[in-house]
């Protein structure tokens, strides 16, 4: 059965398909274990702030963590001693270099910030082991809820990791060498790698992105990961830092929070409304995946994304899913009243974009199509559409349409009027509710 938003799974798809067959880009072939890779492996990943998850490709297929990791211990280093005394070990300054330079602040030997693997070294040294358990346990159950499910480590991954990290070793030791590197530097690498060895989907990704987007609410389980500020902070660093170099083109291109990591995965948050992951081996210079980087930059612009834009305000969208037999102009006699026990009526009210278009089309695939044959949009109360929410609109009530449904939209300032010559698979529109559930309720009869 054909749903209204399924309208977001075909964008996503129609991105797969667009870029699947990129094939700029190596697999990171100075960790062994990740060079065994698919390069063709190729998913996308979105779950909203009301825990709705659309996807394309292969966003079930497992990939470790690698450098997306850092954002998250990053929250647990605050949640657990606070944005100050973070900051005493480790800076929060772009440091315009890639992931693995020697970003050391001149005099003090502090990394620039958390996302480098310098600094990153550091956050997770900051996270101190309990009576109950090590430092590393304390990693990946916060690693877990951000995700919403117990993950666990990739050996074989770990084991290369550890063949292989010298160049990490070596900066743990010139950290320590400074006085900043609160333990052991082989302590400090050893947990590092295996927090980068941790083994996730796409869809993984997209809840843990959620997460921060939600002000540190797990959207699929409800559950407190980390407090709103921490999160906020999470975020702020993510858009300064996240993706090394190229932060700034980055976020001045497709203007969203993101984190890389050169196992393919790539993650994105827009606050307040979704969290985004892509998963592709194939890496470009600076070690972020090519198909990803480009799907994204591509959502981003198609759908509205980018964080300076204006969002409508969350939670305010949708103000009646009910069945037209519940309104109060609805007729007492028994057989009218049944006729509109089958027409389903959605309002929404307030500026549309893409996060407001896809809680309207959650909103109609909400009554049972089994027994609600008709469906009723009411946009009398919508101030504004824009373009994006406009197409996923028209395409979440054709796919109603192709299910079987019959649809209207009640529509007087023409918000999905389709232009000169019209569409003959366009809704009915009519410019009063009443009128749309009056012709929807005598057309069932007809039946």
């Amino acid at each position: 059965m054909s749903s209204a938003a399924d309208a977001v799974t075909d964008t996503l798809r129609e991105l797969h398909s667009r870029f699947a067959e990129v094939r700029d880009g190596e697999l990171a072939g100075y960790i062994p274990q990740l060079a065994l890779a698919d390069p063709d492996a190729f998913g996308l990943a979105l779950i909203s702030m009301d825990g709705h998850r659309y996807s394309a490709g292969a966003a079930d297929v497992p990939f470790t963590l690698q450098s997306v990791s850092k954002p998250f211990v990053y929250a647990l280093a605050l949640s657990l001693l606070g944005l100050d005394e973070v900051c005493r070990w480790v800076g929060a300054e772009p440091s315009g270099e890639a992931y693995n330079a020697i970003s050391l602040e001149r005099g003090t030997g502090r990394p620039a910030n958390a996302m480098v693997n310098a600094g990153a070294i550091v956050t997770t040294a900051l996270i101190p082991g309990t009576a109950d358990a090590t430092g590393f346990d304390r990693i990946l159950e916060c690693l877990s809820r951000f995700a919403g499910r117990r993950l666990e480590v990739d050996e074989a991954v770990y084991a290369s990791e550890v063949a292989t990290g010298d160049r990490n070793r070596a900066l743990a030791y010139l950290i320590r060498s400074t006085g900043l590197l609160p333990v052991d530097p082989v302590a400090a690498v050893e947990t590092y790698f295996r927090q980068c060895a941790v083994r996730v989907t796409a869809l993984d990704l997209a809840a843990m992105a959620a997460t921060l987007a939600n002000g540190g609410v797990n959207p699929l389980t409800g559950g407190v990961v980390i407090d709103e500020p921490v999160a906020a902070q999470v975020l702020a660093v993510m858009a300064t830092c996240g993706m090394y170099e190229v932060s700034g083109d980055w976020l001045l291109r497709v203007g969203l929070p993101a984190k890389s990591g050169v196992s393919g995965g790539l993650i994105a948050a827009g606050p307040a409304r979704f969290g985004l992951a892509t998963y592709s081996p194939l890496l470009g210079p600076t070690g972020t995946s090519v198909r990803g980087r480009r799907a994204l930059g591509a959502l981003s612009e198609r759908l509205g994304l980018h964080l300076m834009h204006n969002p409508a305000l969350a939670g305010s969208t949708v103000t009646l899913v009910t069945t037209a037999d519940d309104l109060p102009s609805a007729p007492t006699e028994e057989q009218e009243r049944a006729l509109r026990e089958r027409v389903a009526v959605v309002a929404a009210q307030g500026a549309l974009d893409f996060t407001a278009a896809e809680r309207v089309l959650h909103a109609l695939d909400e009554p049972r199509p089994e027994e609600t044959e008709s469906v009723v949009l009411d946009l009398r109360q919508v101030t504004g559409v824009d373009t994006v929410a406009r197409t996923m609109l028209r395409s979440g009530l054709a796919r109603l349409a192709e299910g079987g449904r019959r649809t209207a939209v009640v529509d007087p300032a023409g918000h999905l009027a389709v232009g000169p010559g019209g569409d003959p698979a366009a809704p009915r529109r009519f410019a009063s509710r009443d009128e749309a559930v009056e012709r929807a309720a005598r057309d069932l009869g007809t039946l």
